[in-house]
Formats: structure tokens, C-alpha cells, sequence
């Protein structure tokens, strides 16, 4: 869970509703212009945890395009396998053990302003997970997708117990589309595995 979700131009964070019929074709032209020149090796990693309505938004986002089975983007942080704030440092780890030099692309959700409630973020630079429940954990990203899913300032992780398992999912599912897009776009393979799972020789749960 992230809290910080400010638009800043300067950084070049670009934010539209989940339900705008422009935002795919909108923040995808964006993340393409941020993607490396030289192709690499893309990694979407979704945080959050299943135990938490608000704070599903990555491990939904995790799950639906895992489903797509994409072609060119590893995933981690699924419903089955999420990744949290108690492993996030055993997956960071173990993404740099895999890879050579991998694009991270971070996706988290985040409180915000009444206002801002149901606007996907896109942005240059990688977030702070476990900002908005004051946990210390270690930034991650060369881009990042946010999810602005409650209100912030009073109660976070009760504001996060009870937000809409309706906004969540249609928010999940419009990054997964825009996610399934950037995909195609790309063109430089995955390296196996494509979904990272618990195995009996893996210390991450």
C-alpha cells in the first residue's frame, strides 16, 4: 500500500479514473515513451495482500493477467503467491538473482483525496510500498501503476479493511488490460519462469 499519489509533472505521473474510455490508449502511449531503448528483461511486480479488500488491488492485478498469459512480462504477486510486506526483500532479491538488469514495472494501490478515489496512476520512478501504514520498506520500480482505492488521513488500515471489493476489481481489471497492451507492444521474451509459485526448494511464502 502506498500512500503518496501527488501529481507532479515534473516526474511525469499521469492519473485518469479506471472507467475513462481513454485510458488505455492514454497510458499506454506514456509507459511506452518510459520504456527502455534497449530491450530488457520486464518484470511486473504487484504488491499487496489478499487478507485486505483496498490493499488486493496488486495481487488482482497479479491473477488477471496471469490468466493472459503474457509473452514478453514475468509476473509476481498473484492471489495465490502475493507478495507483501513481510517477503517483498526475499522477491526483490530473488528477482535480481534471475535477471540481468530487469525492468520493474510496480504495481500497488494507494489512498488518496475523495476526490481521487478510483484514478489509476501511472508514473516514472518506483514507489514506497507500506507508506500509508508507516512500514519501512524498500522502494521498487522503474515505473509504477497506482491505484487510488480509499480516502486517506484517519484510520488507513481500517479505511483499507472496508473499501469496495467492486471498485478494486474493475480498477484490477482496467490495469490488467492496459498491462496485457503494453505487452504486446514489447519485444524482448521473458525469461522463465513466467509466474513465480511456491516450490519445495523456495524460502519465499
Amino acid at each position: 500500500m502506498n500512500l503518496k499519489n501527488t501529481f507532479d509533472n515534473r516526474k511525469k505521473n499521469y492519473r485518469m479514473h479506471h472507467s475513462d474510455p481513454k485510458l488505455i490508449p492514454f497510458m499506454l502511449e506514456h509507459m511506452i515513451s518510459w520504456m527502455p531503448q534497449v530491450p530488457r528483461e520486464y518484470i511486473v511486480l504487484s504488491i499487496g495482500t489478499d487478507r485486505s479488500t483496498g490493499d488486493s488491488l496488486g495481487p488482482l492485478v497479479g491473477s488477471f493477467i496471469a490468466e493472459k498469459k503474457l509473452k514478453h512480462i514475468s509476473i509476481y504477486g498473484t492471489l495465490d503467491n502475493p507478495v507483501h510486506a513481510t517477503n517483498l526483500t526475499e522477491y526483490i532479491n530473488s528477482i535480481e538473482a534471475t535477471y540481468h538488469h530487469p525492468f520493474i514495472i510496480a504495481i500497488d494501490a494507494c489512498l488518496g483525496k475523495a476526490t481521487s478515489v478510483g484514478q489509476i496512476i501511472a508514473g516514472k520512478g518506483a514507489i514506497k510500498p507500506g507508506a500509508a501504514l508507516n512500514k519501512l520498506l524498500p522502494p521498487i520500480g522503474d515505473i509504477h501503476i497506482t491505484g487510488v482505492v480509499n480516502i486517506s488521513g484517519f484510520m488507513e488500515y481500517s479505511v483499507l479493511q472496508n473499501t469496495r471489493l467492486n471498485l478494486v476489481m474493475a480498477m484490477a481489471r482496467s490495469i490488467a488490460e492496459l498491462l496485457n497492451e503494453l505487452d504486446q507492444r514489447l519485444t524482448f521474451r521473458k525469461t522463465s519462469p513466467a509466474i513465480i509459485t511456491q516450490g519445495s526448494n523456495s524460502s519465499i511464502i
